[in-house]
């Protein structure tokens, strides 16, 4: 599958501005994103070449809020290379959560040791963990009772989650992307593990019809695909099942409480990290 590669500079860039523009292009398509140690430097963005839309970014960038800051890009189609080597050079660090699981690559050395220990080479598909939104995921799933459940991981990327699960009890697991990178870099990263009882399809929401019930579902997508989807993941609940979303900003946490709500769900809590908010959400007891 072909990327395209955008690089975005801001002037004057800092967190807020890049957080603010990341979160933009995640709405009009963009899924995979490399922030610099410093601000100053450009984003990366990445799309694929047959979800993009000029249109789309377009609107993206008109509805950026900061006036004082300008924004500049050009883009190119994305070179096939090792993204291993460039997270190896550039970016990824052994990640630790809640000092129980530890989220490294194979070429890490000296690896921290913890009661979780998941092995991932993130290729095109970029999840590493290390972003606010699957880190607290990750803790999440560490703070909950997984074992003999049954899990979905709708939108895995590198299936991260669906590991976590798998190696906490899960009985079986569900992981769903809409990209063929990410299935075949799950399938890697399941077997990198030693781990079975996890099965990867390709799909969307669509994918869940006549799936589950399930115990635990997992979404860490986006605010509009996780307002346009929801539904389809309460349908798939089990009574008193859970739903964990993240990828939206806390200011967005209302529109995602509205509609789970709206769909008969009951608000159990939500935590933030970096503007980033994950909530959890449980379906009625039978």
């Amino acid at each position: 599958m072909k990327y395209l590669e955008f690089t975005f500079r801001l002037t004057p860039a800092d967190e807020t501005a890049g957080d603010v523009l990341v979160a933009l292009l995640a709405d009009a398509g963009f899924d995979s994103f490399v922030r610099p140690d410093d601000e100053a430097d450009p984003i990366k963005a990445y799309i694929r070449r047959d979800a993009y839309r000029p249109e789309a970014l377009s609107e993206a960038l008109a509805a950026f809020p900061l006036p004082e800051t300008t924004i500049s890009y050009d883009s190119a189609e994305a070179e096939d290379k090792d993204w291993n080597e460039e997270w190896e050079r550039n970016f990824f660090e052994p990640l630790v959560v809640d000092g129980r699981c530890v989220v490294h690559c194979t070429f890490h050395k000296n690896v921290p040791a913890a009661e979780y220990d998941i092995t991932i080479d993130p290729r095109m598909s970029f999840g590493t963990g290390h972003h606010a939104t699957t880190s607290q995921m990750i803790s999440e799933i560490l703070a909950h009772d997984v074992a003999g459940k049954a899990v979905l991981d709708m939108g895995c990327g590198t299936s991260i989650l669906a590991i976590l699960a798998r190696m906490r009890g899960a009985a079986r697991v569900t992981a769903i992307d809409n990209d063929e990178w990410c299935v075949t870099n799950s399938l890697e990263n399941i077997a990198l593990n030693s781990l079975d009882g996890i099965d990867v399809e390709l799909g969307d929401a669509a994918a869940l019809a006549g799936k589950g019930p399930f115990d635990l579902i997992l979404a860490n997508i986006n605010r509009n695909i996780l307002l346009e989807d929801m539904h389809s993941y309460v349908a798939c609940m089990a009574p008193g099942a859970s739903l964990l979303m993240s990828g939206f900003y806390v200011e967005d946490t209302g529109l995602i409480r509205a509609e789970a709500e709206r769909l008969g769900l009951v608000f159990d809590h939500v935590r933030e990290q970096d503007r980033w908010a994950c909530a959890e959400f449980r379906a009625p007891e039978a």
